[in-house]
């Protein structure tokens, strides 16, 4: 018998049907002896629909009552739930987060969790019945209930498989699991049986969406082996089966990943970024600290950073970030910075996107770098910035050769191979 932590995403429990085929599967899992903590999230939409109503209230809503009211949306997911396994004659028995207790820190809408009091909840394993715990949430050390974060849910599963020691956190989504590359982008992307939890940490950061980047840190951290997988599929699928779908994320160490690791495991792409020019600015010791410093207090991450050769004493320094932030970047480069640097001008492009291969075989292979350069130059796709990592390789290029991009290096590196 062992113990795993099943997660289900808002797609998964979007309706009362599909909630109850996540009964079907819960109790699939148990009749085979198995046992089983749950995580929904809040069903398909209600988070939003709830921010949207704080906000009709407040234009800019109190972080303490925002996370009262969002935290709402998990606990109607956990009751019906709970509903839908008594049903079927599992004992089942809902917690909201700070009935368990899941210990936060205190800062609202995006707390972090400092621990997890997992008494009750073996009690429950041990008497047979089904733990259903609300995802996305918590309460700080004075009893103010708080929220993770959009994808929180996922960070809630893996926090509690951490604390429970279980044997696998599962994480069910609307897709069959991790892909070498978005299939809406190619076509041939193919599923991925294993990902290391370092590659996954990188897909995760360049926008893939399966995992909240701060679950895949978790798991990494506590080495909890983590399965992503479909809700979608028959909910009678026999365990031996579903057992070995999706795609599992393990470690780097494990003899068959060794054997079985190609050079390159993915290709990433984001869209939702920008460029930002500071232009000949004195090519002097502090320069970087007294642009980026300010950026850096606004809350703005930044992430490709480029200074060019000095000419003349002076220098051009580019840097990207999220789309969404480069107004209010802008805006403070202009009105505090510029003048106080001397610089020629700030300019912003919106027109790029970031493209990145991903995988650990670059540790032990040379030549990949050159490799994706020559295909992209073959395309006519010029490179206006490059970042490295260990086992990620990422240029940003014109944004309309995203696609294009996506796909030359997908076929180049031989990721359409079973």
């Amino acid at each position: 018998m062992s113990l795993i932590v099943q997660k289900y995403g808002g797609t998964s429990v979007g309706s009362v049907e599909r909630i109850r085929n996540v009964a079907r599967r819960v109790a699939k899992w148990r009749s085979a002896g198995h046992d089983v903590v749950v995580v929904p999230s809040a069903m398909s939409g209600e988070t939003n629909r709830l921010i949207a109503l704080a906000k009709e209230i407040q234009a800019q809503p109190d972080p303490r009552e925002l996370d009262v009211i969002a935290s709402t949306g998990e606990q109607v997911t956990i009751g019906l739930l709970a509903m839908a396994l008594l049903e079927l004659g599992v004992k089942a028995r809902s917690y909201t987060g700070w009935q368990v207790k899941v210990l936060t820190d205190s800062a609202h809408t995006r707390a972090r969790i400092d621990s997890i009091d997992e008494v009750r909840l073996r009690g429950d394993l041990a008497a047979g019945r089904v733990p259903v715990v609300a995802g996305f949430q918590g309460i700080d050390g004075e009893d103010n209930i708080t929220t993770l974060g959009r994808g929180g849910s996922d960070t809630s599963a893996v926090a509690l498989a951490a604390a429970l020691k279980a044997d696998e956190c599962q994480i069910y989504t609307d897709v069959e699991g991790v892909y070498t590359a978005d299939p809406r982008i190619e076509p041939d992307a193919r599923r991925l049986r294993n990902v290391t939890f370092e590659e996954m940490l990188e897909m995760a950061s360049l926008g893939s969406k399966v995992l909240q980047i701060r679950s895949v840190e978790f798991a990494g951290k506590f080495r909890v082996p983590t399965r992503v997988l479909s809700s979608l599929t028959d909910p009678m699928l026999p365990v031996e089966e579903e057992s070995r779908s999706g795609t599992l994320i393990t470690f780097e160490e494990d003899p068959h990943m060794a054997m079985e690791k190609a050079i390159i495991s993915g290709v990433a792409a984001q869209r939702d970024e920008a460029k930002i020019t500071v232009h000949s600015v004195p090519d002097k010791p502090g320069i970087a600290y007294a642009i980026l410093g300010p950026i850096a207090d606004a809350g703005i991450n930044v992430d490709v950073i480029v200074q060019n050769v000095s000419h003349d004493g002076s220098t051009d320094l580019s840097f990207t970030l999220g789309r969404g932030d480069m107004p209010k970047a802008m805006k403070i480069l202009k009105e505090q910075v510029q003048p106080h640097i001397k610089c020629r001008d700030v300019t912003g492009n919106e027109g790029i996107a970031k493209v990145s291969i991903v995988g650990m075989g670059m540790r032990s292979h040379a030549g990949i770098a050159a490799q994706m350069f020559r295909t992209l130059a073959e395309e006519g796709i010029n490179i206006q910035m490059i970042s490295t990592s260990e086992i990620k390789i990422s240029v940003v290029i014109e944004e309309k050769y995203t696609e294009l991009a996506v796909r030359v290096l997908h076929k180049v590196f031989d990721l359409d191979r079973v």
